[in-house]
């Protein structure tokens, strides 16, 4: 459980996601967001379950997000 409520984070603040060992700083989280749903609607398997596991990370508000 995350210590600050996620409506009290700021949306916009950065976030670092790794994603086949490729890890790339986010400015935007919302951007962040938007790429991992587009690219977890577009796959199936197991980058469906990658993108998803980052996907869900970013909703919930971490700061380094991951696949495994």
């Amino acid at each position: 459980m995350l210590k600050i409520p996620e409506l009290a984070m700021n949306p916009n603040r950065k976030v670092t996601t790794v994603c086949n060992g490729e890890k790339v700083v986010w400015n935007d989280r919302e951007k962040a967001k938007n790429f991992f749903l587009e690219e977890m609607m577009n796959s199936d398997g197991d980058e469906h379950d990658r993108y998803s596991c980052i996907y869900i990370q970013l909703q919930n508000g971490l700061d380094v997000c991951t696949d495994e």
